[in-house]
């Protein structure tokens, strides 16, 4: 049997002490599904089964009960080390300049950027909000988030998420062209472009999404504003699940079609990752996106 994951054990604690997964994904700042296969998870490493399910909510088995115990004292013992790092993490101080696309900055980093202030209040974090690749190698950020993995040898590169997104539109939007019922019929819908409309083209063609230049007649090298565009109901475009998921007039289209998955690679130089404070932030960016 394989050493169990702590993020299993912490998912299963949560649970177990919330009472339901809905509860437990709230306190952990997680996903339902993330924390459900997590609890999975830690139910297949360990051969048996947490827990039953009693209408809603959860009861804990005979050996769930004998294993909560057992993690509440790791758990405890996981407090201690954080509160321990924490202390020694205050004398840190100094800039880190973090570079992600602006929709990222804007919509998925603000409560990694809550943890490091708590984690580390003498830190001064630059969120350089940018689409295109920023030079690392001239120090224009210490760390990027991209979704392509560097080429040069002097950077290190790790990849943290395999991040899923599908196609999404405005219900405004829906109601009045109608509701696409396969990839087909995408292409004949407007789309919003972000930033290389030829890029985009190349990249609905082969999945089966004939589209061309005649499709795209609006669109921003800003993806907040390309976003905006299509929540305020001027077409159809790729979007990460979980920036959508906070628009409730956005509608996601043919979910039953599979998810669009690509990867969330962060990257440093290899001279800086020595520097304490941008140890600090690389490590703590890669816990949090490997969480959720």
């Amino acid at each position: 049997m394989n050493n169990p994951d702590w993020n299993h054990i912490r998912a299963f604690l949560a649970t177990a002490e919330a009472g339901s997964l809905s509860a437990a994904a709230r306190r952990l700042g997680l996903t339902q599904p993330t924390l459900s296969r997590q609890v999975a998870a830690l139910e297949g490493e360990l051969g048996v089964l947490l827990f039953e399910r009693l209408g809603r909510s959860l009861a804990l088995t005979e050996a769930g009960q004998e294993l909560l115990h057992h993690s509440r004292r790791m758990g405890e013992a996981a407090d201690g080390l954080s509160l321990a790092a924490t202390g020694q993490a205050q004398s840190i101080d100094g800039t880190v300049r973090i570079t992600a696309s602006d929709v990222m900055s804007a919509h998925v980093l603000p409560p990694l950027l809550q943890r490091l202030r708590q984690r580390a209040p003498g830190l001064t974090i630059g969120v350089v909000a940018a689409n295109d690749i920023r030079d690392l190698m001239r120090r224009e950020a210490d760390i990027a988030i991209r979704h392509v993995r560097p080429e040069q040898p002097e950077l290190i590169a790790r990849l943290v998420q395999e991040a899923s997104g599908h196609f999404y539109a405005a219900k405004t939007y829906l109601n009045r062209r109608g509701r696409p019922a396969s990839y087909a019929e995408l292409a004949a819908h407007d789309f919003v472009s972000f930033g290389d409309t030829d890029r985009m083209i190349g990249f609905l063609g082969p999945m089966g999404i004939p589209v061309t230049a005649d499709n795209f007649r609006i669109g921003s090298n800003s993806g907040l504003v390309a976003w905006e565009l299509v929540r305020q109901g001027f077409g159809i475009t790729p979007m990460s699940d979980e920036v959508a998921a906070a628009a409730p007039e956005v509608e996601c289209l043919l979910p039953e079609s599979g998810a669009i998955t690509f990867p969330v690679w962060l990257t440093t130089h290899r001279e800086v990752h020595t520097s304490r404070r941008i140890r600090l932030v690389f490590d703590l960016l890669a816990e949090f996106f490997s969480g959720r």
